[in-house]
């Protein structure tokens, strides 16, 4: 199937690596700033050299999980590249400054202090949404599991709670993220805005998105609703 990418916006990129494992396509990545994507049933207008009007066809192509992966498998895509699968596009994600690492790390010891057991805690590790999205959120709390997952990545079922933390990508996670966690029946999703210096909390997840929003301030406190011993401040996540 011919390709044709449409570049949305000029900082944009697009890498070429290795043959995909559909074949030999460029592999688009899309900031989370600004997309790169190939558009299906649109057409697209350019000049010919002798002056006339030409059309081209663009096609899009969703990739699936099991295409991405195989990606990784065959080296098209390294542990380097700091990249998620977002509905059938890859995806770069923002860089993770000093501010944004911090805050995950603080994170990652309350929630291991005070879950214990009863949950595992994963620290920026894929989660398989379906067919066509495999994102990689700052912390999940996940069910209890014997092999810690080595089988498979986990699925929304296995998900108690996602954190995701926004230093740069506030508005990206909000508007593409966290309705793809409601979609997906995530129970609990918290978005750490380390500029607003608040937590945003999404619950009652539907196909439309989640019900219940709330906002916690730095001078509060907020319990996950797996566990409502552990109360967390505010300010500790923030620091």
């Amino acid at each position: 199937m011919p390709w044709a990418l449409r570049e949305d916006a000029s900082k944009s990129r697009l890498r070429h690596g290795p043959s995909s494992p559909t074949g030999s396509k460029p592999v688009a990545l899309r900031s989370a700033r600004a997309p790169l994507v190939a558009t299906r049933s649109s057409r697209q207008f350019c000049r010919s050299p002798r002056g006339s009007t030409v059309t081209v066809q663009l096609i899009r192509h969703r990739f699936t999980v099991e295409e991405y992966d195989r990606m990784a498998q065959s080296g098209v895509l390294s542990e380097d590249d700091r990249v998620e699968l977002i509905d059938g596009e890859i995806v770069e994600m923002s860089p993770i400054g000093s501010r944004h690492a911090a805050c995950v790390k603080r994170l990652n010891r309350l929630f291991s202090q005070g879950v214990g057991q009863r949950a595992v805690v994963s620290v920026q590790d894929p989660i398989h949404l379906g067919r066509h999205s495999e994102p990689q959120p700052d912390i999940i709390l996940l069910r209890p599991h014997p092999d810690f997952y080595a089988a498979d990545h986990p699925s929304p079922a296995d998900a108690l709670l996602v954190v995701e933390v926004a230093e740069a990508s506030s508005e990206y996670d909000r508007e593409v993220k966290v309705p793809l966690y409601a979609r997906a029946g995530i129970p609990e999703v918290w978005v750490v805005d380390l500029g607003r210096r608040t937590v945003e909390v999404y619950r009652t997840p539907s196909p439309q998105g989640y019900t219940g929003v709330q906002r916690v301030w730095a001078d509060q406190s907020l319990s996950p609703m797996e566990f409502p011993d552990l109360i967390v401040a505010v300010d500790d996540i923030l620091g």
